[in-house]
């Protein structure tokens, strides 16, 4: 027996997608998205090989996940490509696509690279109970290379790039395990100087 009906997940993914959408034009996605969580719902990604975005809860999600870390992002669109469902296991994942609101001088556009999406549990209600997106994180980082080259990036990114720059955690992120000592690291980087000059 599934989980859900097919055809529940599949409104769900109408009133998701439609959401997304209005989202993109006012620039809001606590607004439109976060009505499609439950109270107890868990929103994470990764960024990068020691550090995690957790959101706990619907205020969290609206409040981090949705509110600060989507600011500045406010004219990117994500489109989705594909959306594949799975009724027996009440999950969704979702491909998107992400694209800054400039284009290059030879007229594209600046897309992070690689394969993005979400994957969705669904509760019932026509609400996730948990969220994982997933992303290029090295694409991500060159784009935003490329953006701050060419004058693209508002004050707002940039205090966000400053910020982590310096060290500092952004809210919600989390350290996977303890991050290895100045010693340690400098071990492993000259045995990759080794291995890329010499074999």
């Amino acid at each position: 027996m599934p989980a859900f009906p097919r055809e529940e997940l599949e409104e769900m993914m109408d009133r998701w997608l439609e959401a997304n959408r209005s989202a993109e034009r006012e620039g809001d996605w606590s607004t439109y998205l976060g009505a499609h969580y439950t109270d107890d719902a868990v929103y994470h990604w990764n960024v990068g090989p020691n550090e995690e975005f957790w959101a706990r809860g619907l205020q969290e999600i609206k409040e981090v996940a949705l509110g600060y870390h989507m600011r500045g992002f406010e004219e990117w669109v994500y489109p989705y490509d594909t959306v594949l469902i799975d009724e027996k296991q009440g999950q969704v994942v979702g491909f998107w696509r992400q694209l800054a609101p400039f284009k290059r001088a030879d007229g594209t556009d600046y897309e992070i690279a690689g394969v993005g999406g979400s994957w969705f549990k669904y509760a019932g209600d026509f609400k996730w109970s948990w969220q994982r997106d997933f992303f290029d994180f090295g694409n991500a980082k060159a784009i935003f290379f490329e953006l701050a080259g060419a004058g693209h990036l508002n004050s707002t990114i940039r205090e966000k790039i400053h910020l982590q720059a310096k060290g500092e955690m952004l809210p919600g992120h989390e350290r996977l395990r303890k991050e290895p000592g100045k010693l340690e690291k400098l071990k492993n980087f000259r045995a990759l100087v080794r291995i890329a000059l010499f074999g």
